[in-house]
Order: structure tokens, then C-alpha cells, then sequence
């Protein structure tokens, strides 16, 4: 499996390197959330939705996670399934 790409599910922006999120209102600790995969480095808290810092909007975190290949795959075995014929 490759690297996913990451970006927002709602606006399509990746995060950027220099930005960061806070464990809040746990420990307070400031990091990349993707470099982590969501767990706080500071705690060990693992976060299940991650605002987007472009839009604001907030999303699961795993829904940040896009695979290329397998979304091309789902495409292509959606077109080879049968389609319901017009009557």
C-alpha cells in the first residue's frame, strides 16, 4: 500500500508543515496531529476528529487519510458492474 495523501474531507486542503493543533483541554501539548496519526505525544490521548485549520470545519480524523489506488480500484469496479437497463 502506498502513502495516503492527506487533506481536509470538506475542503480538500492538506495541512501544512508548520501547522499545529492542541491537546485541549487535556495536557496542552502543541503538535502536528498527522505526524502522530491523530495520537497527543503528550498524553497518549488519541483524537477522533481533526478541525481542519483552512476551513475550520471539523472531520474524523481517518477520513483525512486518502489512498489513490484504492479509490481508483472502487471506481473501476463500480463501472464494470452491470447497470439497471432503462425499460
Amino acid at each position: 500500500m502506498t502513502e495516503p495523501q492527506i487533506y481536509c474531507p470538506k475542503c480538500k486542503k492538506p495541512p501544512r508543515a508548520e501547522d499545529r493543533w492542541a491537546c485541549i483541554p487535556s495536557c496542552g501539548t502543541v503538535w502536528h496531529t498527522f505526524w502522530t496519526g491523530g495520537v497527543c505525544p503528550g498524553c497518549g490521548y488519541r483524537w477522533k476528529k481533526t478541525q481542519c485549520l483552512a476551513c475550520g470545519e471539523t472531520s474524523a480524523h481517518k477520513e483525512w487519510y486518502h489512498y489513490p489506488q484504492a479509490e481508483e480500484s472502487e471506481n473501476v469496479e463500480d463501472e464494470n458492474q452491470p447497470q439497471p437497463a432503462l425499460v
